[in-house]
């Protein structure tokens, strides 16, 4: 089991925060990057509005044959996305985890400017004693 990466995409689709972890993924360009997150604010959208019971949230896993994505959505607009192995049984946890690390470290931060790229060292740091080396048991 392994996590691969964490993207923090704003209420936007902008990628406000971007880290890989753990080897397996494809090394992309920041641009690359950016559009891929941007097309995944976008099926997002789409799934919020697909629902065949009233409204939803959106999608809150979307699976490939050897990668998850699972998405935590906040009361903002703004979306965790975390990538990991399909075996992966942690990912929602670890996600509200990395949602409480952003509000401490980010949001309480005077001088950040929301919807801004994240450059925080008490972020990243947090993130890695969280993450670490991607590796889970």
């Amino acid at each position: 089991m392994a996590i691969y990466g964490l993207w923090v995409i704003n209420k936007a689709g902008g990628l406000v925060y971007q880290r890989n972890f753990a080897d397996g993924l494809a090394q992309l360009t920041s641009n690359e990057y950016l559009v891929l997150a941007g097309t995944l604010h976008g099926i997002h959208a789409i799934t919020s509005r697909l629902s065949p019971i009233g409204s939803s949230s959106g999608a809150h896993v979307i699976e490939g044959e050897s990668l998850k994505m699972t998405i935590l959505l906040t009361a903002t607009g703004t979306k965790f996305v975390l990538l990991t192995s399909l075996a992966e049984t942690s990912a929602d946890a670890v996600l509200q985890k990395a949602y409480e690390a952003y509000s401490d470290a980010v949001m309480k931060n005077p001088f950040y400017t929301p919807e801004m790229p994240i450059r925080s060292e008490g972020f990243d740091l947090r993130i890695s004693t969280l993450i670490g080396d991607g590796r889970t048991s």
